[in-house]
């Protein structure tokens, strides 16, 4: 009996915060603010950090953080929440109802979008990609790799999709996409082919390919067969891959000052971050023999390429 009080007022405080959050939602905005809501399945101090840098943003809004366990469901919210899902434990939780506010989704990969989704995108949630463009990356290749023309690619099934889209964006840069399945890491063989077909090799972001796990024989096997590594990643880049471009923080608050400033209906299914950077490895740079990246002329040079019509 004991127990069961216990699991009653568990239950019923639960509710009362839930139902204390609604309130705060539909009655401490002001008129003329939106009322922004954060999320995630972990509330550390990165997601707070966010959020406080979202709100010092856009002091004349709303913005708060709520962990995921204490939301209700997403119907339960009121319609003129803007809804920010910062993980995937986010997004599932948003799928499970087709009613909810509208919804922007950071830090979520093609990949990780196709293995949820399918071909399908679901009404009121805009994914914002946290790759990089696959065109970004080949322009990069192009602009510090200039030589370069075969670029190699190691895909599974589950990345096999991207490839069309990185052919059709190679061929204006006058680049060939040389594709190599790699579906047992186990085996170094598709590696070595890869490499005699190959100028440079494009990291896609796949952890299945691209993973703690594959970094050694990976690097290793670039470093002596002399032949270069961009991507998929900044985190790669800092283990040993030559160069990438990344966004961080500032950017992606750009990206969203710019979408909460429009009303929801005008938000894009998918977007890309327009700001960007790009960070090189100077030790890889001088084991190949490569001049070093200059990070701030590059990415000047890409963001300017993508301004022109």
């Amino acid at each position: 009996m004991a127990d069961q009080s216990r699991m009653t007022r568990f239950l019923l405080s639960r509710l009362w915060r839930r139902g204390l959050l609604l309130a705060c939602l539909l009655l401490a905005a002001p008129a003329w603010s939106a009322s922004i809501l954060l999320t995630a399945a972990e509330d550390g101090a990165g997601v707070r950090a966010f959020t406080q840098a979202l709100a010092q943003q856009r002091p004349n809004d709303q913005v708060s953080f709520t962990p995921l366990n204490e939301l209700p469901a997403p119907r339960d919210l009121p319609a003129s929440t803007r809804l920010i899902l910062l993980d995937l434990p986010g997004l599932d939780w948003r799928l499970q109802d087709a009613q909810g506010p509208p919804t922007l989704v950071l830090r979520i990969s093609r990949l990780q979008a196709r293995q949820r989704l399918g071909s399908t995108h679901p009404a009121k949630i805009s994914l914002l990609w946290s790759d990089p463009p696959l065109e970004r990356q080949l322009r990069l290749i192009a602009h510090i790799l200039p030589q370069a023309q075969r670029v190699g690619v190691l895909y599974d099934a589950g990345s096999e999709f991207l490839l069309r889209e990185l052919m059709q964006a190679a061929k204006p840069i006058g680049l060939q996409i040389v594709p190599q399945l790699w579906d047992n890491t186990s085996d170094s063989r598709p590696l070595q082919n890869l490499f005699k077909n190959s100028d440079v090799l494009l990291g896609l972001d796949d952890p299945n390919l691209y993973n703690p796990k594959t970094v050694k024989n990976l690097l290793l096997s670039s470093y002596a067969q002399q032949l270069p590594l961009v991507g998929p990643n900044a985190g790669f880049v800092r283990a040993g891959s030559l160069a990438s471009t990344y966004s961080d923080q500032a950017d992606w608050l750009a990206v969203l000052g710019h979408l909460l400033d429009q009303p929801p209906a005008n938000w894009p299914h998918t977007l890309y971050p327009e700001h960007f950077k790009v960070v090189g490895n100077p030790q890889v740079a001088r084991s190949l023999g490569i001049e070093q990246v200059d990070e701030v002329a590059v990415a000047a040079r890409l963001a300017e390429g993508e301004q022109r019509p």
